[in-house]
Protein backbone atom coordinates (compact mmCIF):
# COMPACT_ATOMS: atom_id res chain seq x y z
CA UNK A 1 0.00 0.00 0.00
CA UNK A 2 0.95 3.82 -1.08
CA UNK A 3 2.65 5.32 2.57
CA UNK A 4 2.01 8.85 1.79
CA UNK A 5 0.03 10.25 4.65
CA UNK A 6 -3.17 11.73 3.30
CA UNK A 7 -6.13 13.05 5.67
CA UNK A 8 -5.12 13.21 8.96
CA UNK A 9 -1.47 11.33 10.14
CA UNK A 10 -1.06 9.04 12.67
CA UNK A 11 2.76 9.99 13.51
CA UNK A 12 1.63 11.91 16.68
CA UNK A 13 -0.32 9.05 17.95
CA UNK A 14 2.00 6.41 17.01
CA UNK A 15 4.59 8.22 19.48
CA UNK A 16 1.74 8.10 21.90
CA UNK A 17 1.56 4.31 21.53
CA UNK A 18 5.14 4.10 21.90
CA UNK A 19 5.59 6.18 25.34
CA UNK A 20 2.74 4.78 26.64
CA UNK A 21 2.83 1.87 29.46
CA UNK A 22 1.46 -1.10 28.71
CA UNK A 23 -0.76 -1.82 31.00
CA UNK A 24 -4.43 -3.01 30.22
CA UNK A 25 -6.14 -0.09 30.64
CA UNK A 26 -3.88 2.17 29.02
CA UNK A 27 -4.37 -0.58 25.87
CA UNK A 28 -7.82 -0.19 25.95
CA UNK A 29 -7.50 3.40 26.29
CA UNK A 30 -5.08 3.33 23.13
CA UNK A 31 -7.44 1.45 21.09
CA UNK A 32 -10.03 3.90 21.47
CA UNK A 33 -7.89 6.56 20.68
CA UNK A 34 -6.99 4.47 17.26
CA UNK A 35 -10.80 3.93 16.50
CA UNK A 36 -11.64 7.52 17.14
CA UNK A 37 -9.07 8.67 15.44
CA UNK A 38 -9.45 6.87 12.16
CA UNK A 39 -13.34 7.09 12.15
CA UNK A 40 -12.53 11.05 12.19
CA UNK A 41 -10.18 10.43 9.04
CA UNK A 42 -12.94 7.99 8.01
CA UNK A 43 -15.50 10.86 7.93
CA UNK A 44 -13.27 13.67 6.35
CA UNK A 45 -12.92 11.43 3.51
CA UNK A 46 -16.41 10.68 3.20
CA UNK A 47 -16.90 14.49 3.42
CA UNK A 48 -14.65 15.08 0.45
CA UNK A 49 -16.43 12.21 -1.68
CA UNK A 50 -19.77 14.25 -0.63
CA UNK A 51 -18.52 17.49 -2.27
CA UNK A 52 -17.38 15.70 -4.78
CA UNK A 53 -20.56 13.83 -5.78
CA UNK A 54 -18.64 10.24 -5.54
CA UNK A 55 -21.25 7.97 -6.36
CA UNK A 56 -21.65 5.36 -3.29
CA UNK A 57 -18.02 6.22 -2.00
CA UNK A 58 -19.72 7.83 1.14
CA UNK A 59 -21.76 5.27 2.05
CA UNK A 60 -19.00 2.54 1.61
CA UNK A 61 -16.65 4.44 4.02
CA UNK A 62 -19.48 5.13 6.87
CA UNK A 63 -20.55 1.47 6.68
CA UNK A 64 -16.53 0.17 7.14
CA UNK A 65 -16.38 0.47 11.15
CA UNK A 66 -19.23 -0.86 13.09
CA UNK A 67 -20.82 0.93 16.43
CA UNK A 68 -18.88 -0.96 18.94
CA UNK A 69 -20.50 -1.41 22.34
CA UNK A 70 -18.50 -1.46 25.73
CA UNK A 71 -21.02 -4.63 26.61
CA UNK A 72 -19.66 -6.31 23.70
CA UNK A 73 -16.60 -7.96 22.05
CA UNK A 74 -16.63 -6.41 18.07
CA UNK A 75 -14.58 -9.11 16.68
CA UNK A 76 -13.71 -9.81 12.80
CA UNK A 77 -13.41 -12.74 10.54
CA UNK A 78 -10.71 -13.20 7.84
CA UNK A 79 -11.66 -14.59 4.39
CA UNK A 80 -11.28 -18.57 4.61
CA UNK A 81 -9.09 -18.02 1.72
CA UNK A 82 -6.99 -14.62 1.30
CA UNK A 83 -8.11 -12.79 -1.73
CA UNK A 84 -5.66 -11.27 -4.31
CA UNK A 85 -4.35 -7.63 -2.44
CA UNK A 86 -6.70 -4.40 -3.80
CA UNK A 87 -3.70 -2.45 -5.85
CA UNK A 88 -4.07 1.25 -6.90
CA UNK A 89 -3.08 1.81 -10.38
CA UNK A 90 -3.20 5.17 -12.60
CA UNK A 91 -7.22 4.83 -13.31
CA UNK A 92 -7.75 4.24 -9.34
CA UNK A 93 -10.76 6.72 -7.98
CA UNK A 94 -8.92 9.52 -6.36
CA UNK A 95 -10.93 8.97 -3.12
CA UNK A 96 -10.05 4.95 -3.06
CA UNK A 97 -6.46 5.30 -3.02
CA UNK A 98 -6.51 8.15 0.05
CA UNK A 99 -8.76 5.42 1.64
CA UNK A 100 -6.14 2.25 0.82
CA UNK A 101 -3.41 4.70 2.31
CA UNK A 102 -5.27 5.40 5.66
CA UNK A 103 -6.29 1.86 6.07
CA UNK A 104 -2.50 0.78 5.47
CA UNK A 105 -1.69 3.21 8.34
CA UNK A 106 -4.25 2.06 10.79
CA UNK A 107 -3.28 -1.78 10.20
CA UNK A 108 0.47 -0.85 11.01
CA UNK A 109 -0.73 1.38 14.38
CA UNK A 110 -3.30 -1.68 15.26
CA UNK A 111 -0.15 -4.27 14.59
CA UNK A 112 2.08 -1.88 16.91
CA UNK A 113 -0.50 -1.42 19.73
CA UNK A 114 -0.89 -5.58 19.47
CA UNK A 115 2.93 -6.07 20.05
CA UNK A 116 2.44 -4.23 23.05
CA UNK A 117 -0.37 -6.05 24.53
CA UNK A 118 1.62 -9.13 23.21
CA UNK A 119 4.90 -7.93 25.12
CA UNK A 120 2.13 -7.80 28.09
CA UNK A 121 0.89 -11.52 27.79
CA UNK A 122 -2.52 -10.05 26.84
CA UNK A 123 -2.63 -12.31 24.15
CA UNK A 124 -5.97 -12.34 23.37
CA UNK A 125 -6.31 -8.79 22.71
CA UNK A 126 -3.32 -8.87 20.98
CA UNK A 127 -4.48 -11.63 18.40
CA UNK A 128 -7.74 -9.34 18.07
CA UNK A 129 -6.16 -6.71 16.94
CA UNK A 130 -3.52 -7.88 14.23
CA UNK A 131 -6.72 -9.66 12.71
CA UNK A 132 -8.21 -6.09 12.28
CA UNK A 133 -5.05 -4.92 10.93
CA UNK A 134 -5.17 -7.57 8.85
CA UNK A 135 -8.98 -6.90 7.90
CA UNK A 136 -7.33 -3.03 7.02
CA UNK A 137 -4.48 -4.27 5.32
CA UNK A 138 -4.93 -7.44 3.36
CA UNK A 139 -1.11 -7.12 2.56
CA UNK A 140 0.49 -6.39 5.97
CA UNK A 141 3.41 -8.88 5.87
CA UNK A 142 3.90 -8.63 9.97
CA UNK A 143 0.18 -9.20 10.99
CA UNK A 144 -0.27 -12.37 8.41
CA UNK A 145 2.55 -13.88 9.38
CA UNK A 146 1.93 -13.46 12.79
CA UNK A 147 -1.81 -15.18 12.21
CA UNK A 148 0.17 -18.01 10.53
CA UNK A 149 0.40 -16.99 6.54
CA UNK A 150 2.75 -17.70 3.98
CA UNK A 151 3.14 -15.96 0.74
CA UNK A 152 2.35 -18.66 -2.59
CA UNK A 153 1.62 -17.92 -5.66
CA UNK A 154 1.92 -13.78 -5.13
CA UNK A 155 -0.67 -13.77 -2.38
CA UNK A 156 -1.13 -14.80 1.22
CA UNK A 157 -2.17 -18.21 2.41
CA UNK A 158 -2.67 -20.74 5.35
CA UNK A 159 -1.04 -23.63 5.10
CA UNK A 160 -4.04 -25.73 4.62
CA UNK A 161 -4.52 -23.51 1.65
CA UNK A 162 -1.35 -23.73 0.11
CA UNK A 163 -1.73 -27.84 0.27
CA UNK A 164 -5.36 -27.60 -1.31
CA UNK A 165 -4.00 -25.06 -4.02
CA UNK A 166 -1.02 -27.28 -4.53
CA UNK A 167 -3.32 -30.53 -4.99
CA UNK A 168 -4.78 -28.12 -8.10
CA UNK A 169 -7.69 -27.80 -5.78
CA UNK A 170 -10.32 -23.83 -5.76
CA UNK A 171 -12.56 -22.66 -3.09
CA UNK A 172 -16.24 -22.31 -4.49
CA UNK A 173 -18.36 -20.57 -2.24
CA UNK A 174 -21.02 -23.37 -2.88
CA UNK A 175 -19.20 -26.38 -3.29
CA UNK A 176 -15.95 -25.77 -1.24
CA UNK A 177 -12.78 -27.10 -2.18
CA UNK A 178 -13.09 -28.96 -5.60
CA UNK A 179 -10.64 -29.76 -8.27
CA UNK A 180 -10.33 -26.78 -10.58
CA UNK A 181 -11.55 -28.97 -13.62
CA UNK A 182 -14.76 -29.72 -11.85
CA UNK A 183 -16.19 -26.70 -11.05
CA UNK A 184 -17.59 -26.00 -14.48
CA UNK A 185 -19.60 -29.23 -14.38
CA UNK A 186 -20.61 -29.00 -10.81
CA UNK A 187 -22.24 -25.41 -11.74
CA UNK A 188 -24.10 -27.61 -14.30
CA UNK A 189 -25.27 -29.68 -12.32
CA UNK A 190 -22.92 -32.44 -12.58
CA UNK A 191 -21.53 -34.33 -9.71
CA UNK A 192 -18.56 -36.64 -9.49
CA UNK A 193 -19.11 -40.06 -7.23
CA UNK A 194 -17.14 -43.09 -6.94
CA UNK A 195 -15.20 -42.88 -10.21
CA UNK A 196 -18.09 -41.33 -12.49
CA UNK A 197 -20.56 -38.58 -13.46
CA UNK A 198 -23.92 -38.66 -12.33
CA UNK A 199 -26.67 -36.16 -11.78
CA UNK A 200 -27.38 -33.93 -8.94
CA UNK A 201 -30.91 -35.80 -7.85
CA UNK A 202 -29.17 -39.30 -8.94
CA UNK A 203 -25.95 -38.18 -6.21
CA UNK A 204 -28.24 -37.61 -3.22
CA UNK A 205 -30.24 -40.93 -3.95
CA UNK A 206 -27.05 -42.04 -3.71
CA UNK A 207 -25.49 -40.26 -0.35
CA UNK A 208 -29.01 -40.61 1.39
CA UNK A 209 -27.33 -42.99 3.90
CA UNK A 210 -24.49 -41.27 6.19
CA UNK A 211 -22.73 -43.73 5.32
CA UNK A 212 -22.05 -42.44 2.11
CA UNK A 213 -22.52 -38.92 2.86
CA UNK A 214 -21.08 -36.17 1.49
CA UNK A 215 -17.53 -35.47 3.22
CA UNK A 216 -16.68 -31.67 3.44
CA UNK A 217 -13.31 -30.60 4.24
CA UNK A 218 -12.42 -27.14 5.16
CA UNK A 219 -9.58 -25.52 7.19
CA UNK A 220 -10.57 -26.83 11.09
CA UNK A 221 -13.99 -29.32 10.31
CA UNK A 222 -14.81 -32.23 8.57
CA UNK A 223 -18.41 -32.26 8.01
CA UNK A 224 -19.75 -35.49 7.31
CA UNK A 225 -23.42 -34.97 6.15
CA UNK A 226 -26.04 -37.20 4.37
CA UNK A 227 -28.37 -33.49 3.63
CA UNK A 228 -26.58 -31.77 0.64
CA UNK A 229 -22.93 -30.81 -0.26
CA UNK A 230 -24.14 -27.23 -0.33
CA UNK A 231 -25.97 -27.29 3.40
CA UNK A 232 -22.50 -29.22 4.25
CA UNK A 233 -20.22 -26.48 2.84
CA UNK A 234 -22.63 -23.82 4.43
CA UNK A 235 -22.19 -25.27 7.90
CA UNK A 236 -18.94 -25.64 7.91
CA UNK A 237 -18.38 -22.00 6.43
CA UNK A 238 -20.24 -20.93 9.95
CA UNK A 239 -18.59 -23.63 11.82
CA UNK A 240 -14.87 -21.72 10.40
CA UNK A 241 -16.46 -18.52 11.94
CA UNK A 242 -16.87 -19.68 15.37
CA UNK A 243 -13.21 -21.04 15.22
CA UNK A 244 -12.04 -17.58 14.05
CA UNK A 245 -14.16 -15.84 17.07
CA UNK A 246 -12.98 -18.68 19.52
CA UNK A 247 -9.47 -18.54 18.57
CA UNK A 248 -9.34 -14.70 18.90
CA UNK A 249 -11.22 -14.78 22.35
CA UNK A 250 -9.60 -18.01 23.83
CA UNK A 251 -6.07 -17.95 21.93
CA UNK A 252 -4.24 -18.74 24.98
CA UNK A 253 -5.97 -22.00 26.09
CA UNK A 254 -5.16 -23.03 22.49
CA UNK A 255 -1.53 -22.03 22.44
CA UNK A 256 1.26 -22.16 24.60
CA UNK A 257 3.25 -19.46 25.63
CA UNK A 258 6.38 -20.27 24.22
CA UNK A 259 4.20 -20.77 20.72
CA UNK A 260 2.92 -17.09 21.38
CA UNK A 261 6.23 -15.91 22.07
CA UNK A 262 7.61 -16.78 18.99
CA UNK A 263 4.43 -15.72 16.78
CA UNK A 264 4.69 -12.46 17.66
CA UNK A 265 8.51 -12.14 16.94
CA UNK A 266 8.19 -13.44 13.37
CA UNK A 267 8.84 -17.00 14.51
CA UNK A 268 5.58 -18.62 14.08
CA UNK A 269 5.51 -22.67 13.66
CA UNK A 270 3.24 -23.02 10.16
CA UNK A 271 1.83 -26.23 10.27
CA UNK A 272 -2.11 -27.71 9.23
CA UNK A 273 -4.23 -26.97 12.05
CA UNK A 274 -6.73 -30.00 13.69
CA UNK A 275 -9.51 -30.55 12.27
CA UNK A 276 -12.67 -32.03 14.21
CA UNK A 277 -15.28 -34.12 13.15
CA UNK A 278 -18.91 -32.76 12.87
CA UNK A 279 -22.14 -35.40 11.72
CA UNK A 280 -24.68 -33.48 10.09
CA UNK A 281 -27.71 -35.42 9.33
CA UNK A 282 -30.75 -34.73 7.17
CA UNK A 283 -33.55 -34.83 9.82
CA UNK A 284 -34.04 -34.43 13.42
CA UNK A 285 -35.72 -38.04 13.46
CA UNK A 286 -32.35 -39.57 11.80
CA UNK A 287 -30.39 -37.65 14.03
CA UNK A 288 -32.18 -39.05 16.95
CA UNK A 289 -32.21 -42.71 16.06
CA UNK A 290 -28.60 -42.79 15.21
CA UNK A 291 -27.75 -41.19 18.78
CA UNK A 292 -30.55 -42.53 21.08
CA UNK A 293 -28.37 -45.40 22.12
CA UNK A 294 -25.47 -43.22 23.27
CA UNK A 295 -27.78 -40.64 24.61
CA UNK A 296 -31.29 -41.63 26.00
CA UNK A 297 -32.58 -38.09 25.96
CA UNK A 298 -31.65 -37.16 22.61
CA UNK A 299 -35.40 -35.66 22.01
CA UNK A 300 -34.58 -33.07 24.23
CA UNK A 301 -31.52 -31.81 22.90
CA UNK A 302 -31.01 -29.67 19.06
CA UNK A 303 -26.81 -30.97 19.17
CA UNK A 304 -24.76 -32.48 20.70
CA UNK A 305 -21.23 -33.21 21.76
CA UNK A 306 -19.56 -36.68 22.85
CA UNK A 307 -15.93 -36.55 24.16
CA UNK A 308 -15.70 -40.75 23.76
CA UNK A 309 -16.24 -39.92 19.68
CA UNK A 310 -14.60 -36.55 19.17
CA UNK A 311 -17.25 -35.27 17.38
CA UNK A 312 -20.33 -32.86 17.11
CA UNK A 313 -23.65 -34.31 15.38
CA UNK A 314 -26.41 -31.87 14.58
CA UNK A 315 -29.37 -31.57 12.07
CA UNK A 316 -30.54 -29.62 9.30
CA UNK A 317 -34.13 -28.21 9.29
CA UNK A 318 -36.37 -25.19 10.91
CA UNK A 319 -35.66 -26.72 14.49
CA UNK A 320 -32.00 -25.95 14.38
CA UNK A 321 -30.67 -22.90 15.73
CA UNK A 322 -27.41 -20.91 15.82
CA UNK A 323 -27.04 -20.75 19.23
CA UNK A 324 -27.08 -24.69 19.88
CA UNK A 325 -24.62 -25.08 17.12
CA UNK A 326 -22.25 -22.46 19.15
CA UNK A 327 -22.46 -24.08 22.13
CA UNK A 328 -21.96 -27.56 21.92
CA UNK A 329 -19.16 -26.85 18.82
CA UNK A 330 -17.65 -24.61 21.72
CA UNK A 331 -17.39 -27.90 24.14
CA UNK A 332 -15.59 -29.60 21.49
CA UNK A 333 -13.11 -27.29 21.04
CA UNK A 334 -12.11 -26.54 24.52
CA UNK A 335 -11.75 -30.47 24.81
CA UNK A 336 -9.82 -31.06 21.24
CA UNK A 337 -7.38 -28.34 20.57
CA UNK A 338 -4.88 -28.99 23.74
CA UNK A 339 -4.28 -32.32 25.69
CA UNK A 340 -6.96 -32.33 28.12
CA UNK A 341 -7.61 -34.05 31.70
CA UNK A 342 -9.53 -37.59 31.53
CA UNK A 343 -12.69 -36.47 33.29
CA UNK A 344 -13.28 -32.40 32.97
CA UNK A 345 -14.06 -31.06 36.22
CA UNK A 346 -15.02 -34.02 37.90
CA UNK A 347 -14.27 -32.79 41.42
CA UNK A 348 -15.29 -29.07 41.13
CA UNK A 349 -15.30 -25.70 38.92
CA UNK A 350 -18.07 -27.19 36.44
CA UNK A 351 -20.17 -24.16 36.18
CA UNK A 352 -17.64 -22.54 34.05
CA UNK A 353 -17.67 -25.58 31.81
CA UNK A 354 -21.20 -24.64 30.33
CA UNK A 355 -21.51 -21.30 31.52
CA UNK A 356 -18.58 -20.46 28.84
CA UNK A 357 -20.20 -22.69 26.51
CA UNK A 358 -24.12 -20.47 26.99
CA UNK A 359 -21.92 -17.27 26.64
CA UNK A 360 -20.74 -18.45 23.06
CA UNK A 361 -24.47 -18.78 21.85
CA UNK A 362 -24.36 -15.21 21.93
CA UNK A 363 -22.04 -14.92 19.18
CA UNK A 364 -23.92 -12.94 16.63
CA UNK A 365 -23.21 -12.04 12.83
CA UNK A 366 -23.48 -8.82 11.03
CA UNK A 367 -22.39 -7.60 7.57
CA UNK A 368 -18.67 -7.28 8.00
CA UNK A 369 -18.12 -7.98 11.74
CA UNK A 370 -18.91 -10.54 14.51
CA UNK A 371 -20.00 -9.13 17.88
CA UNK A 372 -19.60 -11.42 21.24
CA UNK A 373 -21.58 -11.07 24.70
CA UNK A 374 -24.08 -8.03 25.53
CA UNK A 375 -26.56 -7.41 28.20
CA UNK A 376 -28.89 -8.19 25.98
CA UNK A 377 -27.68 -10.82 24.20
CA UNK A 378 -27.82 -14.95 24.26
CA UNK A 379 -29.03 -15.51 27.68
CA UNK A 380 -28.13 -12.50 29.85
CA UNK A 381 -31.95 -11.18 29.48
CA UNK A 382 -32.33 -14.60 31.50
CA UNK A 383 -29.41 -14.16 33.66
CA UNK A 384 -30.81 -10.47 34.69
CA UNK A 385 -34.52 -12.27 35.27
CA UNK A 386 -32.93 -14.46 37.87
CA UNK A 387 -30.71 -12.36 39.75
CA UNK A 388 -33.01 -9.25 40.00
CA UNK A 389 -36.62 -10.41 39.81
CA UNK A 390 -36.25 -14.35 41.12
CA UNK A 391 -33.97 -13.27 43.80
CA UNK A 392 -31.99 -16.39 42.66
CA UNK A 393 -27.67 -16.35 43.05
CA UNK A 394 -25.55 -18.97 44.58
CA UNK A 395 -22.50 -17.17 45.44
CA UNK A 396 -19.46 -18.16 44.16
CA UNK A 397 -17.87 -19.85 47.10
CA UNK A 398 -20.48 -22.71 46.94
CA UNK A 399 -20.95 -22.60 43.31
CA UNK A 400 -17.17 -23.64 42.77
CA UNK A 401 -17.92 -26.58 44.80
CA UNK A 402 -20.14 -28.07 41.99
CA UNK A 403 -18.87 -30.67 40.09
CA UNK A 404 -20.67 -32.11 37.06
CA UNK A 405 -22.91 -34.60 38.71
CA UNK A 406 -23.90 -32.46 41.60
CA UNK A 407 -24.86 -29.50 39.08
CA UNK A 408 -26.71 -31.52 36.72
CA UNK A 409 -28.47 -33.78 39.39
CA UNK A 410 -28.84 -30.18 41.80
CA UNK A 411 -32.95 -29.39 41.54
CA UNK A 412 -31.93 -25.48 40.97
CA UNK A 413 -30.48 -26.65 37.09
CA UNK A 414 -32.45 -24.21 35.09
CA UNK A 415 -31.78 -21.39 37.16
CA UNK A 416 -27.57 -22.32 38.16
CA UNK A 417 -27.07 -22.40 34.05
CA UNK A 418 -28.90 -18.99 33.73
CA UNK A 419 -26.43 -17.71 36.38
CA UNK A 420 -23.63 -19.64 34.84
CA UNK A 421 -24.09 -17.90 31.72
CA UNK A 422 -24.23 -14.29 33.14
CA UNK A 423 -21.29 -14.68 35.14
CA UNK A 424 -19.23 -16.24 32.16
CA UNK A 425 -20.29 -12.39 30.49
CA UNK A 426 -19.21 -10.48 33.79
CA UNK A 427 -15.87 -12.40 33.44
CA UNK A 428 -15.40 -11.69 30.11
CA UNK A 429 -16.95 -7.98 29.82
CA UNK A 430 -16.64 -6.34 33.24
CA UNK A 431 -14.57 -3.20 33.44
CA UNK A 432 -12.78 -3.51 29.93
CA UNK A 433 -12.31 -7.26 30.25
CA UNK A 434 -10.40 -6.73 33.04
CA UNK A 435 -10.93 -10.46 34.16
CA UNK A 436 -10.69 -11.26 30.65
CA UNK A 437 -7.71 -13.10 30.96
CA UNK A 438 -7.70 -14.38 34.26
CA UNK A 439 -10.90 -16.44 32.63
CA UNK A 440 -9.29 -17.76 30.15
CA UNK A 441 -5.96 -18.91 32.82
CA UNK A 442 -9.23 -20.56 34.78
CA UNK A 443 -10.66 -22.80 31.68
CA UNK A 444 -6.92 -23.85 31.45
CA UNK A 445 -6.19 -25.14 34.72
CA UNK A 446 -9.81 -26.97 35.34
CA UNK A 447 -9.73 -28.59 31.44
CA UNK A 448 -5.57 -29.63 32.26
CA UNK A 449 -6.88 -30.95 35.66
CA UNK A 450 -4.87 -28.14 37.76
CA UNK A 451 -7.70 -26.52 39.01
CA UNK A 452 -9.12 -25.98 42.83
CA UNK A 453 -11.75 -24.33 44.54
CA UNK A 454 -9.96 -21.32 44.67
CA UNK A 455 -8.29 -20.73 41.33
CA UNK A 456 -10.66 -18.41 40.04
CA UNK A 457 -10.33 -16.16 42.98
CA UNK A 458 -6.57 -16.22 42.95
CA UNK A 459 -6.14 -15.86 39.04
CA UNK A 460 -8.27 -12.94 39.42
CA UNK A 461 -6.68 -11.37 42.61
CA UNK A 462 -10.04 -10.51 44.70
CA UNK A 463 -12.09 -12.85 46.93
CA UNK A 464 -14.97 -14.59 45.51
CA UNK A 465 -17.27 -12.11 47.94
CA UNK A 466 -15.96 -9.18 45.88
CA UNK A 467 -16.57 -11.02 42.72
CA UNK A 468 -20.27 -11.49 44.01
CA UNK A 469 -21.00 -7.66 44.29
CA UNK A 470 -18.91 -6.86 41.16
CA UNK A 471 -21.11 -9.05 39.38
CA UNK A 472 -24.37 -8.02 40.94
CA UNK A 473 -22.86 -4.32 40.05
CA UNK A 474 -22.50 -5.39 36.47
CA UNK A 475 -25.79 -6.89 36.21
CA UNK A 476 -27.61 -3.96 37.15
CA UNK A 477 -25.72 -1.19 35.52
CA UNK A 478 -27.75 -0.23 32.57
CA UNK A 479 -30.17 1.97 32.92
CA UNK A 480 -33.00 -0.03 31.22
CA UNK A 481 -33.16 -3.84 32.59
CA UNK A 482 -33.95 -6.14 29.45
CA UNK A 483 -36.96 -8.88 29.67
CA UNK A 484 -36.13 -12.14 29.84
CA UNK A 485 -36.14 -13.09 26.26
CA UNK A 486 -34.40 -16.76 26.40
CA UNK A 487 -37.00 -18.24 27.65
CA UNK A 488 -36.21 -21.08 30.43
CA UNK A 489 -37.60 -24.01 28.19
CA UNK A 490 -34.70 -23.46 25.93
CA UNK A 491 -32.28 -23.44 28.67
CA UNK A 492 -33.75 -26.62 29.78
CA UNK A 493 -33.20 -28.36 26.61
CA UNK A 494 -29.62 -27.44 26.62
CA UNK A 495 -29.33 -29.11 30.06
CA UNK A 496 -31.25 -31.99 28.82
CA UNK A 497 -28.38 -32.65 26.16
CA UNK A 498 -25.82 -32.21 29.34
CA UNK A 499 -27.40 -34.94 31.53
CA UNK A 500 -26.22 -38.65 30.98
CA UNK A 501 -22.86 -37.55 29.18
CA UNK A 502 -19.34 -38.06 30.31
CA UNK A 503 -18.15 -33.89 31.11
CA UNK A 504 -16.82 -32.36 27.72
Amino acid sequence: MPRARLVLPLLALGILIALAPARADSLHDQRSALCTRYAAQLAELSDWCQERQVDGAAEQLKAWLPTRAADQLTLFVLPSTAAAPAKTSTDEPEWRTKWLVLRGEQADALVALAKRAGAERHWSLAFELITEAVRENPEQAEGRRILGYARFRDAWHTPFEIRQLNANKVWHETFGWLPKTYVERYEKGQRYYQGRWVSTDEETRLRSDIARGWRVESEHYVVTTNHSLEEGVRLARRLEMLFAIWQQVFLPYEAGEADLVKRFAGRAPRHEPKQHNVTYYRTRQEYQDALRAAQPQIEMSLGVYFDSTRTAYFFAGADQEPGTLYHEATHQLFHETRKVAPAVAHEQNFWIVEGIACYMESLDEHPGYCTLGGLNAGRMPAARHRLLEDKFYVPLAELVKLNMESLQRDPRIAPLYSQSAGLADFLMHDAQGRYRDALVRYLEAIYTGHDTMSTLAELCGVSYATLDEQYRAFMTSSETAPTAEKADSATEVTEGTEKSKKAT
